[in-house]
């Protein structure tokens, strides 16, 4: 079989044009001289391996979007399996190319049971600690159930994604005014809005048609209100569709999801995939500039962004969570291979605590997990005010982050020491499952260790994992 050759001179002027470099520091970031980048620019040489793994790894986003077709495609998922703790000491990029040119069918099986052992893995994790939750019962709650059913999909849904996007597209494109949404609302779909007094943040009543919308809101709450009872109307058949697919076992499960896919089609509306993954990548995910641009809430936002996992057009895989007051995790999703716990905590040495505390401030952060992955996140505390004395404000602290490979890509990162060892702060994913010993902050020990304890010795907690 002969070897095939990779020539992509058009793509890389163009990554190099977008990212400002000359071809000097274009080849001093691939390791190559500027002659040799000059002749891969005019296809007079092909890319070898382990330049398309150096460009991989210099341009994770960029090159996977334009590194197109099936070879390609199949060596980005290999090197992304390759590249799990679980395996040791990696493959290198010469090996790799050739497992995926020589084994294509053998290649696509072990990304695929790969996969499969991924899902299986969190589907194994979701049981064990259902059954040992606090509850006893060995069953999810509904809020759990439709919880895992968003994360085991990955936070996106294309059906509706799509079927939200067409819609803006019908309401104004980019994304949709207040006054477009009223006027569809009204119009197309025969509701009345009425701004009042309400109990909660939006009250609808099917057979009058009201639409009742609480005014103490800030405006890009009542503008994702608005939405959401667009979506639940205009998209009905295509959520009743999804719900009806997903066999969740009770009837507020299927309640609770329709509602939550509202919610998806919500944000899908005001911040359609293509326009927002486009402003997100060049404003490199500033947060607060992406809100300005479509109108949205800090947390919408950031929701939005994780939520960025269309097959053909994929955005940098973030987790995002929303914690409270009391560290309790309310909100919780992770593209990456940062997995949240579920039951109790986040580990205390993580931001995100900081921030509930520090309201309207972001703080950022580069934090290593125990299998030697690094993340930037970035964490920023919000006041939700009530519109009422007699009503207390919510408080709440989102955070969003990445692998540290995606750095380049996300504006928290530019004060970070990405290349110190001793820069990254070392974290858990909660006390229950950390395998740390060392960790000064440790509230209880891990439930699959045994602990040693020394009446005559104490250290910061009275007890050493054996």
């Amino acid at each position: 079989m002969s070897k095939r050759r990779i020539f992509a001179g058009e793509r890389l002027k163009a990554l190099r044009a977008e990212r400002s470099l000359n071809q000097a520091a274009m080849g001093e970031l691939l390791g190559i001289s500027t002659s040799y980048l000059s002749q891969l620019e005019h296809d007079d040489r092909p890319l070898t391996p382990a330049l398309i793994e150096r460009l991989s790894r210099a341009f994770p986003l960029d090159w996977r979007e334009i590194g197109v077709g099936a070879a390609e495609t199949r060596l980005a998922a290999l090197r992304e399996a390759n590249a799990d703790p679980l395996f040791g000491d990696a493959l290198d990029a010469a090996q790799l190319a050739r497992f995926a040119e020589q084994q294509p069918m053998l290649a696509d099986r072990f990304i695929a049971l790969h996969e499969a052992y991924r899902r299986t893995g969190q589907r194994l994790q979701m049981v064990d600690e259902a059954l040992t939750s606090e509850s006893g019962t060995g069953a999810r709650l509904p809020w759990e159930e439709v919880r895992d059913w968003f994360h085991l999909a990955g936070n996106y849904v294309d059906s509706i994604d799509r079927a939200a996007e067409a819609v803006a597209g019908r309401l104004g494109g980019f994304s949709p005014e207040t006054g477009a949404i009223e006027d569809y609302l009204k119009q197309a779909l025969s509701i009345s809005l009425i701004y009042s007094g309400v109990t909660g943040l939006r009250s609808y009543d099917p057979e009058m048609g009201h639409l009742t919308i609480d005014p103490g809101q800030p405006a890009e709450s009542r503008r994702f209100q608005l939405a959401h009872q667009l979506a639940a109307l205009a998209l009905k058949d295509e959520i009743a569709a999804v719900v009806e697919a997903a066999s969740l076992g009770s009837a507020a499960s299927r309640q609770l999801l329709f509602v939550g896919l509202c919610n998806y089609a919500a944000g899908a509306l005001l911040m359609p995939y293509a326009s927002f993954r486009t402003e997100a990548r060049e404003l490199r995910h500033d947060i607060d500039r992406l809100a300005q641009r479509f109108g949205t809430s800090f947390e919408q936002t950031c929701h939005r962004l994780s939520t960025l996992q269309r097959t053909d057009m994929r955005g940098v895989p973030f987790f995002f969570c929303r914690v409270d007051m009391a560290g309790n995790i309310t909100k919780r999703h992770s593209a990456t291979r940062l997995q949240f716990a579920r039951f109790g905590g986040a580990c205390p040495l993580w931001i995100v605590h900081e921030a509930v505390a520090i309201p309207d401030r972001i703080l950022v952060q580069l934090a290593e997990t125990p299998d030697g992955v690094r993340y930037v996140s970035m964490a920023k505390g919000l006041v939700k005010p009530s519109g009422s004395y007699t009503r207390s404000p919510r408080r709440y602290a989102v955070a969003l982050g990445c692998e540290a490979e995606h750095a380049s890509e996300f504006v928290y990162a530019d004060g970070l020491d990405l290349a110190s060892d001793k820069a990254a702060t070392r974290i858990g994913v909660s006390c229950r499952l950390c395998p740390r010993g060392d960790c000064d902050q440790r509230a209880f020990p891990p439930s699959d260790r045994p602990i040693s304890v020394d009446p005559d010795n104490r250290g910061v907690v009275p007890y050493t994992l054996v």
